[in-house]
């Protein structure tokens, strides 16, 4: 798997979500509104569109999955720090989304009622644990892997990054999605293993389902009311960024800190430190038509539905 292939993927992978995405919308408005699916089948769907390519790129490819992929053990202690590094890096994220929320609505909060809706220990597990396994073995696994083949790990982190927070089709997940793709690639790194990423994603998003689940037992109708759309108002947001950011730059400077413990204690330390000085290692184009072409969909569809649902 080159960066070749892993444009190809990443095409694919677009071109089967916006099918599917046109075919779900024909059903809806033919029936006027009366056949759709529910957000567990919504979940399981918009995973397997995402996985179903990617093993078949992996098939055809004729390699060890788990060689290819890099499904390598490391350390108890090293997934205790991955689980801190992840959290120290939360504010960051927290930060980045309140800042698009200034632009752009809140992806995840425009469907909160909806998971709400449904059993804890299912929302869990699809949100939780499935979702972020499909995407690392997709983006830190074949896609970012696959980059690395071509080029410096800095630009394969770069656009696999770039491409993981576009699959979201949406500017608001897209903006942290970018971040926390950078985060994940370094975990990937410094640690040598693909678990540590898959790890700090599925402890991202359990933070997230917990919180939601916590926060309408605590206070009925937060996101479930007549006013959850307009929970946080423009001046609130602007109110909150500021020490958002503040709290995210400290803790970041602790990731760091903890980033570069990780990779001691993998004994990659020396590799880690590379990144940067290798950066401008080129082994075969890294930007391909495939890539290109994937690119403009995907942001012509946020474009589209940015428009078209204000």
């Amino acid at each position: 798997m080159n960066s070749k292939r892993a444009n190809w993927l990443y095409l694919s992978i677009i071109l089967v979500d916006l099918a599917v995405i046109v075919l779900l919308n024909v059903i809806y408005w033919k029936t006027n509104g009366t056949v759709g699916i529910g957000i567990v089948l919504n979940l399981i769907i918009s995973q397997l569109m995402l996985i179903a390519p990617a093993l078949i790129f992996a098939l055809c490819s004729k390699s060890d999955l788990n060689e290819m992929l890099g499904y390598k053990k490391i350390k108890i202690s090293s997934v205790l720090m991955v689980v801190l590094f992840t959290f120290l890096c939360m504010p960051l994220m927290t930060a980045i989304n309140a800042i698009s929320m200034l632009f752009v609505d809140n992806a995840v909060n425009s469907i909160s009622g909806e998971i709400l809706q449904i059993p804890f220990p299912v929302m869990l597990f699809l949100m939780g644990m499935f979702g972020p396994f499909c995407e690392e073995f997709v983006f830190r696994g074949m896609i970012f892997r696959g980059h690395k083949k071509s080029g410096s790990v800095f630009w394969a982190m770069i656009w696999s990054s770039l491409l993981f927070g576009l699959m979201h089709l949406n500017f608001n997940q897209a903006a942290y999605a970018f971040a926390i793709g950078i985060m994940f690639a370094l975990l990937v790194e410094a640690t040598g293993s693909l678990w540590s990423s898959t790890i700090a994603h599925m402890v991202v998003n359990m933070e997230q389902v917990c919180l939601m689940f916590l926060v309408e037992k605590v206070m009925p109708g937060t996101y479930t009311g007549s006013q959850s759309d307009d929970m946080l108002t423009q001046e609130m947001l602007i109110m909150a960024i500021g020490p958002y950011l503040l709290v995210a730059v400290v803790c970041t400077a602790i990731a760091i800190c903890v980033l570069a413990w990780l990779a001691k204690n993998e004994n990659r330390e020396e590799h880690l430190s590379s990144i940067w000085a290798k950066r401008k290692e080129k082994k075969e184009k890294m930007v391909t038509i495939p890539l290109i072409i994937g690119i403009a969909l995907s942001i012509g569809y946020m474009i589209f539905e940015l428009f078209w649902f204000a």
